[in-house]
């Protein structure tokens, strides 16, 4: 099987693009945020961490690749995709509030359409936070395979072919 049809291939070009959606996604979160009112409040600036981890968690994963840092990329995915999740409720749930808590200097209305996007957003990166740990996993995987994790893959291989004689 060559390189470029090999399923690992494939799940590792889908995983840097999930990675670069997200840094897009979080980078344009950031802005709306802003676009609220330039120098963010305390929830403001908590609500732009969060996209700056997002997005230092994205660049970690595309830069390092599989191997490197898997265990750390994986905490960091997991807990911004939580964190992710919660704000995209907050911010369809409780709308006025969190808009108070931003201090916004934006006409309500306004604002508030604003805050809507950021929120389809978040939920966009929170979907694909999750998408982008499955093709991790799957990357993972393929290469325990391919090295023959806990032996040589050739007595891997032919161990399996021996459980299934009769």
């Amino acid at each position: 099987m060559g390189v470029s049809t090999s399923p690992q291939y494939h799940i590792h070009k889908v995983f840097l693009f999930c990675n670069y959606i997200l840094l897009g996604a979080a980078s344009s979160c950031i802005f709306l945020t802003l676009s609220l009112r330039l120098l963010p409040s305390i929830c403001g600036f908590f609500l732009i961490l969060l996209h700056a981890f997002t997005i230092a968690s994205a660049v970690s994963a595309v830069s390092a690749g599989t191997n490197r840092w898997y265990s750390a990329h994986m905490v960091a995915t997991v807990l911004t995709a939580i964190f992710q999740g919660s704000v995209s409720v907050l911010v369809f749930t409780r709308t006025g509030d969190f808009l108070a808590q931003l201090k916004s200097y934006v006409r309500e209305e306004d604002a508030s359409v604003i805050l809507k996007l950021g929120g389809g957003l978040t939920i966009l990166i929170f979907c694909l936070e999750w998408v982008v740990l499955i093709l991790a996993f799957f990357l993972k995987y393929y290469s325990y395979v391919e090295r023959g994790e806990g032996g040589d893959s050739k007595s891997c291989k032919i161990q399996q072919l021996g459980d299934f004689k009769v």
